[in-house]
């Protein structure tokens, strides 16, 4: 019989957890904070995104995404952009200096999913990623 530990959303939420620590511990000695990276990397996919379309994927308050893309701005990674279909808003588009930090973003994610994979043959591993995925799309079908 299962632990409640064992559950589908515990070990997700642990794994998601451990995953965010090691992503910290790598980013030690980087201005970039895990936060920002998100933002970053989310900004790079939807290039021209308005702001608050940018919050409600990342799941974070306008003010705070505010507040993450000033120092993206400051860091010259980002630039803000009016919205040509609405003067209250702001598009977001990365800078020439983004790649060299989106590349450093990517090689790190790819070290730890890497550990975590650990262990997994690539076939579990394709099996895993995929099985994510269909939940993914399952539970954003609403």
């Amino acid at each position: 019989m299962s632990t409640p530990q064992d559950m589908l959303g515990f070990l997700l939420a642990d794994v998601s957890r451990m995953m965010r620590r090691a992503f910290n511990k790598h980013l030690e000695g980087s201005s970039l904070t895990l936060a920002q990276a998100r933002a970053l990397v989310y900004a790079a996919r939807h290039e021209g995104i308005r702001q608050s379309h940018l919050a409600e994927m990342l799941e974070i308050l306008p003010i705070t995404l505010t507040r993450l893309i000033d120092q993206l701005v400051e860091d010259g990674f980002v630039e803000r952009r009016p919205d040509p279909n609405d003067r209250r808003a702001h598009q977001i588009f990365i800078t020439k200096q983004a790649p060299p930090i989106l590349n450093s973003i990517k090689q790190t994610a790819n070290a730890i999913q890497a550990d975590a994979l650990a262990g997994l043959d690539e076939q579990q591993a394709s099996q895993l990623l995929s099985a994510l995925q269909t939940m993914r799309d399952n539970l954003g079908a609403d």
